[in-house]
């Protein structure tokens, strides 16, 4: 996506950078937790993607390449949405994971889809809350179920997780 020109914010000027770090230097501990904090919040709701190449439509992720439609993802590469019905969700709130799809919450993982709250998973589908499997579909906490029940308990388990939209 291109960005608009005039959406560029400017950098601040020497006199600006020296005045900010006027009011920094006296800080106490307190003073620079409310600060710190202040910070964060501003972070978790800018959409930009800081640090992040070749991505579209994402928002709040970080030193991410080619994703699509993210959300406060970091370090990913190559994670996007179906490409069949181009309408499912995406992954969010995930890192290191690359070629995913619809991963929430999840770490280090590859060439995987709709996995939650799960580790080191490496060509895996539809898993909850599983670390270090590969080319496993329909696991909980690394135990395999029938896809039925599969998704009963995890529709489940996202409401008491408060993982539901």
């Amino acid at each position: 996506m291109a960005k608009d020109a005039s959406l560029k914010v400017q950098p601040p000027s020497p006199a600006q950078v020296e005045a900010e770090r006027e009011a920094i230097r006296p800080l106490g501990k307190r003073e620079f937790l409310d600060r710190l904090q202040k910070l964060a919040k501003a972070f978790s709701t800018d959409p930009g993607n800081p640090g992040s190449y070749a991505c579209e439509g994402c928002e709040r992720c970080a030193n991410c390449m080619f994703c699509n439609d993210c959300v406060g993802c970091y370090q990913c590469t190559h994670c996007t949405r179906c490409e069949t019905c181009n309408s499912c969700s995406h992954c969010v709130d995930s890192k290191n994971c690359h070629g995913c799809a619809y991963c929430v919450q999840s770490e280090n993982c590859t060439q995987s889809a709709y996995l939650t709250l799960s580790r080191s998973l490496s060509d895996c589908n539809y898993c909850f809350g599983c670390v270090g499997l590969a080319k496993k579909d329909f696991h909980i906490l690394n135990v395999a179920f029938n896809r039925t029940e599969y998704f009963q308990v995890v529709t489940r388990l996202k409401k008491e997780l408060g993982l539901e939209k």
